[in-house]
């Protein structure tokens, strides 16, 4: 299944790009959960060698609600990305409202150890709409 990535960010030549997709088999809408899942491809058009180590992401639901979420990595790992590669990974975000968006930005570690903040592009979490 050939992905279409609906949004993208790019940031001293690292693209970030996002395809989401709402799951209505994972949620239970009728218990007040709604779940998304995303599909992220970081792709280093730069001419240095980088490190993902840290992700942060603003988590906004329906009601305004902001959840921020910091951590090591990407589903565990700290892919390095040589000049032309890219790293693909999936996840998930629950949400308790049928609306909501997310965004925010990595931290990748040059080969110097200095440290370089890549943007998340902002997406929204859609439901969609159904007849009660």
């Amino acid at each position: 299944m050939k992905e279409l990535f609906q949004h993208a960010a790019i940031t001293h030549g690292i693209t970030v790009r996002v395809a989401v997709n709402f799951m209505p088999d994972q949620s239970r809408v009728e218990a007040g959960k709604w779940f998304w899942v995303y599909h992220i491809r970081i792709e280093n058009g730069s001419d240095e060698t980088v490190q993902l180590m840290t992700r942060h992401w603003r988590i906004t639901d329906g009601s305004g609600m902001v959840n921020i979420v910091n951590g090591e990595g990407v589903v565990g790992e700290t892919p390095i990305l040589l000049p032309g590669q890219s790293h693909d990974y999936v996840s998930g975000c629950p949400l308790t409202t049928p609306h909501g968006s997310m965004e925010g930005f990595y931290t990748l570690r040059r080969e110097d150890g200095s440290m370089l903040e890549v943007a998340i592009p902002f997406f929204p979490l859609a439901a969609p709409a159904t007849a009660d």
